[in-house]
């Protein structure tokens, strides 16, 4: 080989492969958890809650306790003493009101930001990436954590004013603990790395991050599987339980070593009659309240979408992101403050509560319209922890117009609260933001029963604070496209006498949403573009999945018949099966043939940047028989025995050298249809996966060509 061929491989040996990717891994099947070790593990990771709980109390304000319901902080007591202590005058208290959350929410996302850039937001939608098969540098780097930690500690600190929460940003720091704690393992033990257990791993953290924060730990694992994953695997079922009833507990059991609860409750104890929490006629309603739910969430999810691209296409905005988030962050929150001030807009929202309290009142037993038609409650100096609903009523505005006007300031408060790029939160916000449009319909509700709804000769008065909760988990579970938030509600009130009314609530919420818009979470990753495979949601596709199953794999992938049969079938498949991988395949694609020259090997190796190419029998046959790295292949090249003679060499001999070919142990077949080919990338977490017709490689299909093929299949193109 020649010395400038030499130095192109040295050179592609030191700067191509740190870029090396696998496009898919062999899936190992689950192994049983033998050691003390594997065990141990799996207690640890329910455990890091303990600590990051511990951490929160101390810093993080009493109007996060809706969000993780935490013991008393610092924060927030000194922000309501500054705001109560300043005096009589509006500037100085207006100041006192607004300054304090603009200073922490500059800091909180000048100081994440600065550490690292994937510690703002949420961080679900990039772990749902994470678990489809992608891998995005530094994001469950352990340095992220400190980053995450302080910036949502902030964040939190600024309670209801900015009106975040921190459900997403705890999953994150679990999922980091959990990716931080699979390496100490890996290492300790020696064991080689595992793509599926590091998915077991990851999953299981996500179920601890949202059981902790609601200690809620059934709903906990059910909310990860819904959000993150598309398939899940039964082996890992009661792995996420286990960590999730270790941090739930762990959490729970800090607020009886505070001196806060004599034992393990609940976190919300509601009141709701149980001899007859409903009547019969009333599920009508709860079914009116989940389609209304639903219409709203999709109301939401597309302005919320829309608002989220418009910052980031918009000249000013994008620049003023790239350039200084902070003031971005900082001209947000003096917006959201100012509009929260309570001697002003704020008195009209009841912005002095906190987020627990929000929900303390909004789940109250009784009709507040009822109570106020009569007499007018005097606005108290400050909150009346007996009588929190008192910051609903308005003498001028009534109960309605002060939930009306806070649903309608909140829908866009909410929305642009979302895209100030610091850790947070945003389930808790739509959570309440439900639990106020149920309460609006339950008092109409009252109003007009004010004896309650006749049923079976027995009048009982209606209960707004039942049509809350199912509200809060309708509006909830629509926006995030799940339905373990009827669960959810039932964990956090201790009662379930509501299980089936507000279960057919989130189930009507949810056929409406799915039905017209993708979820939050599935929106903000089309919104940042981040790589992840859409759903094929045309119902005109129809497919051969269920007759081949899962048994029926190979057949239906891999299928080698005569060019008679494959006549005789076609029109039956292409009936089937509209779309299928003919249609959108790549066929560029760069082959080697065992019997290629050295030289034309170097060429084709320096000309691409391919992570691995095919190895074909031989030219002229173009017979698919392995895969080699390109990173092995180089080092291969480099290590070329002195024996060798120049231009005589071929690469059988340099696999013959040491170079290892890998097995096709999976491969797609023209007449593959899009609907299969969709379901084994979802299932197996594929990147990319070759075609072959009778053996022979005539292409291959990854990520971007299903993409287009599902973008051409939901919005197909203009005919010309």
């Amino acid at each position: 080989m020649g010395k400038q061929r030499l130095r192109d491989v040295e050179w592609l040996a030191k700067g191509h492969s740190a870029r090396e990717w696998q496009h898919w891994d062999m899936i190992q099947g689950p192994t049983l958890a033998s050691s003390w070790g594997s065990a141990t593990y799996w207690v640890a990771l329910g455990h890091p809650s303990l600590s990051l709980h511990f951490l929160a109390s101390k810093w993080a304000p009493e109007g996060c306790r809706a969000c993780g319901w935490l013991p008393d902080s610092l924060l927030s007591p000194a922000h309501k003493w500054l705001y109560r202590e300043i005096g009589d005058s509006h500037l100085l208290r207006y100041l006192s009101w607004t300054v304090y959350p603009v200073a922490l929410v500059s800091f909180s996302s000048g100081f994440s930001q600065s550490i690292t850039p994937f510690s703002g937001g949420s961080g679900i939608p990039e772990l749902k990436t994470i678990l489809s098969g992608v891998v995005l540098e530094d994001y469950l780097d352990i340095k992220n954590f400190g980053a995450k930690v302080v910036g949502l500690t902030c964040t939190l600190a600024t309670g209801s004013t900015i009106f975040l929460g921190k459900v997403g940003p705890f999953v994150h720091l679990s999922v980091m603990i959990a990716a931080y704690l699979g390496r100490m393992r890996t290492k300790a033990i020696g064991e080689s790395e595992n793509k599926s257990k590091q998915n077991e791993m990851l999953v299981a953290a996500a179920a601890v991050g949202v059981a902790t924060v609601f200690a809620a730990p059934f709903s906990g694992v059910l909310f990860s599987i819904e959000v993150m994953s598309s398939h899940f695997s039964v082996w890992d079922y009661w792995r996420g339980f286990f960590a999730a009833t270790c941090g739930a507990f762990m959490f729970r059991l800090l607020a009886v070593f505070n001196s806060e609860q004599e034992t393990i409750t609940s976190l919300y104890k509601t009141s709701f009659r149980v001899d007859v929490p409903f009547d019969l006629p009333e599920i009508f309603f709860f079914v009116a309240l989940g389609a209304i739910c639903g219409i709203l969430s999709c109301a939401y999810l597309f302005c919320q979408r829309t608002f989220l691209s418009f910052v980031k296409t918009n000249r000013v905005l994008s620049k003023l992101l790239a350039t200084s988030k902070p003031l971005y962050s900082a001209l947000a929150a003096l917006v959201l403050a100012s509009i929260t001030y309570p001697p002003g807009v704020g008195r009209f929202m009841a912005s002095r509560l906190s987020m627990r309290e929000h929900l303390d009142s909004l789940f109250d037993n009784n009709s507040w319209a009822l109570m106020t038609r009569n007499s007018s409650p005097p606005w108290p100096s400050e909150p009346d922890p007996q009588n929190l609903w008192f910051e609903w009523y308005h003498p001028r505005f009534t109960i309605f117009g002060t939930l009306t006007f806070f649903l309608v300031m909140k829908f866009w408060m909410i929305i642009l609260a979302t895209t100030i790029p610091m850790p947070s939160g945003y389930f808790m916000p739509i959570f309440i933001f439900g639990a106020a449009i149920g309460r609006l319909i339950g008092e109409a509700l009252s109003v007009a029963f004010p004896e309650g709804i006749v049923a079976g000769g027995v009048t009982n008065p209606i209960m707004p604070g039942g049509y809350a909760l199912a509200g809060a988990a309708a509006f909830s579970g629509a926006v995030t496209h799940t339905i373990s938030t009827a669960l959810l509600a039932f964990e956090l009130t201790g009662q379930i006498v509501h299980a089936l009314p507000v279960l057919m609530a989130v189930l009507a919420a949810n056929a409406i949403a799915q039905s017209f818009q993708p979820s939050f979470y599935d929106g903000t990753i089309i919104v940042k573009k981040l790589p992840y495979l859409p759903w094929i949601r045309c119902r005109k596709i129809s497919s051969l999945c269920d007759l081949g199953g899962v048994l029926g794999l190979s057949v239906l992938l891999v299928i080698s018949r005569s060019p008679q049969q494959e006549d005789r079938y076609r029109p039956f498949v292409r009936s089937s099966h509209h779309v299928i991988v003919e249609h959108f395949m790549n066929r560029t694609i760069t082959t080697l043939a065992k019997d290629t020259p050295q030289e034309e090997v170097v060429k084709v190796v320096t000309a691409t940047d391919t992570a691995e190419y095919p190895l074909v029998e031989s030219t002229e046959s173009q017979i698919l028989v392995g895969t080699v790295q390109r990173a092995q292949l180089v080092q291969a090249l480099q290590a070329e025995p002195s024996s060798w003679v120049p231009g005589h060499q071929c690469l059988q001999d340099i696999l013959a050298g040491g170079c290892p070919v890998e097995p096709v142990t999976l491969k797609l077949s023209p007449e593959t249809s899009l609907h299969q080919a969709h379901n084994l990338f979802e299932l197996l977490k594929l990147q990319s996966l070759f075609v072959t017709s009778h053996g022979r490689a005539v292409g291959f299909v990854s990520w971007v060509e299903l993409k287009k093929a599902i973008s051409n299949l939901t919005n197909p193109p203009a005919p010309k």
